[in-house]
């Protein structure tokens, strides 16, 4: 829960089977304070189970064993489900430039952009704010955490 509040995460991916207590704690504990897209992951694979999960608040449910593609595909929805409520869309594109904010891909000129994931992270937070000032000490916030804001 620090971790969630301090870095402020696009998707939590939860699996109910944690060591101090169950995933179904955590849930409702996420929702107090954030509306990050929650996965989850379990081992149990009864439909109670999953239906408890979704209607404490999660937005999905995978179970184990899975596939990479899926999960990933499950990310993707998760996480554009996310853009379109808060009214953003997935994909900024300004001139010859596109971002695609959920498939962290960079298109420019009709030529891709390979970017490290700091420096997606960077543009990621410039396009979601384009046309507004941001200054160095809410880049670095956003980017590196709050624990870097003071060596502005």
């Amino acid at each position: 829960m620090r971790l969630l509040l301090a870095e402020k995460p696009d998707l939590v991916i939860l699996d109910l089977g944690l060591p101090d207590r169950s995933g179904l704690e955590v849930i409702p504990e996420i929702r107090k304070t954030s509306t990050v897209p929650i996965i989850v992951l379990s081992a149990r694979h009864d439909e109670r189970s999953m239906v408890e999960a979704l209607d404490l608040g999660a937005d999905d449910y995978v179970a184990k064993p899975f596939g990479i593609a899926e999960l990933m595909a499950r990310m993707r929805a998760a996480l554009r489900h996310a853009f379109q409520a808060q009214g953003e869309l997935p994909v900024f594109v300004s001139g010859d430039l596109s971002v695609d904010l959920i498939r962290r891909h960079v298109m420019r000129g009709g030529q891709e952009v390979k970017l490290s994931p700091k420096e997606f992270d960077l543009l990621r937070h410039l396009v979601m704010h384009a046309g507004k000032v941001l200054t160095h000490g809410q880049l670095l916030r956003a980017v590196w955490g709050p624990a870097h804001a003071e060596e502005v």
